[in-house]
């Protein structure tokens, strides 16, 4: 048998380790012949691709990105219910792939379901710092972002409490607010604002002057996607991302002022961005994305395809496609209640 590998969207720490875990379990124990095509779906339209086998796997567990490359290159043209896989078809044949390993998250494994419904085998693994696909308890990459971003509050807490000034975080999360929420709880944050639940400016500096009173500078970590009760629409930046939608970003920058004019606390914003992306992977993400290589190698000795390599619990199980692809996994509201009474 011979798969395809291909990594698409964003990059997420534990994506080589991933490649790493499919390649010596699909090559080295079920004797597969792998393939990875550099930059995602470019390299498939293109037939730019690379033999992937245990040499060119060495040394990949602890490093950050993805030897391969990514993209936001389509697939084929047209979406779910009008794609047309003609060419598509031609390409697999000329390359003679049986199969595919698709990395990625939403969108990723949205093509994943559609190849499937057409007939392609396919096995996802999901990755996305945001943790917002369903269909498992985390992706990998997730965990080294909240590590990032506790980092930064940490070191946003020790300046911020020298000039007794608020701090206020942006973190990334476009709907779904899962790194500020543990990253914010980790750092003992005063206020945590996520995508899910607007909150009032009010009710932000009351907390912000709740921590005053008691003696605190106040730390407020708030996800790009948080919009303030009663707007309608995210802060955004100019121009449009990889699918077409407004980019977001400088909430922090719009929130800070706001807080510092209605409460009379020196506030300071920062955007921590693509850090958040960068670097090498926690040991829980090399661990996590190891093992989904492995078992989205075993899924396909096993013929289980259409599945993605999803965490439930403590195992790596193969979740059906349509149980991942269609709906994002946001913050609870229970979970978010929890925290909420601690703010201020």
């Amino acid at each position: 048998m011979r798969i395809g590998v291909l990594c698409s969207g964003g990059d997420s720490p534990g994506m080589n380790a991933a490649i790493r875990g499919a390649t010596l379990r699909g090559v080295d124990v079920h004797g597969f012949e792998m393939v990875g095509f550099i930059d995602g779906w470019r390299g498939f339209h293109d037939g730019e691709m690379v033999p992937l086998d245990r040499p060119a796997v060495r040394g990949l567990s602890g490093v950050g990105g993805v030897f391969l490359g990514t993209s936001r290159v389509p697939p084929f043209a047209g979406g779910r219910g009008e794609a047309d896989l003609t060419e598509f078809r031609v390409r697999m044949a000329e390359y003679g792939i049986d199969a595919f390993m698709l990395i990625g998250g939403n969108g990723t494994q949205t093509v994943a379901s559609i190849l499937d419904e057409a007939g392609v085998p396919v096995v996802g693994l999901p990755k996305t710092i945001d943790n917002d696909l369903s269909g498992t308890d985390y992706t990998f990459g997730f965990d080294t972002a909240v590590s990032i971003a506790s980092e930064a509050i940490d070191r946003l807490r020790t300046t911020g409490d020298s000039h007794r000034r608020c701090m206020v975080l942006e973190v990334m999360g476009r709907d779904a607010g899962w790194i500020a929420l543990h990253a914010g709880m980790a750092g003992g944050a005063q206020a945590i604002l996520l995508p899910e639940f607007p909150e009032s400016l009010e009710q932000g500096c009351d907390w912000v002057t709740s921590g005053r009173d008691r003696g605190r500078s106040s730390m407020v970590v708030v996800a790009e996607g948080f919009k303030l009760a009663g707007s309608d629409q995210a802060v955004t930046r100019e121009g449009l991302d990889g699918f077409g939608r407004p980019r977001l970003g400088g909430v922090a920058e719009v929130l800070a002022p706001l807080i510092e004019e209605h409460t009379g606390i020196e506030a300071r914003a920062t955007v921590l961005g693509h850090v958040q992306r960068g670097g090498a992977p926690t040991a829980f993400d090399r661990v996590l994305a190891t093992r989904t290589g492995i078992a989205a190698a075993d899924a396909a000795l096993a013929g289980q395809w259409g599945t993605l390599a999803g965490l439930r619990g403590d195992r790596i199980e193969m979740v059906p496609l349509a149980e991942a692809v269609g709906r994002l996994k946001t913050v609870p509201e229970y979970r978010y209640a929890e925290v909420r009474l601690n703010f201020g």
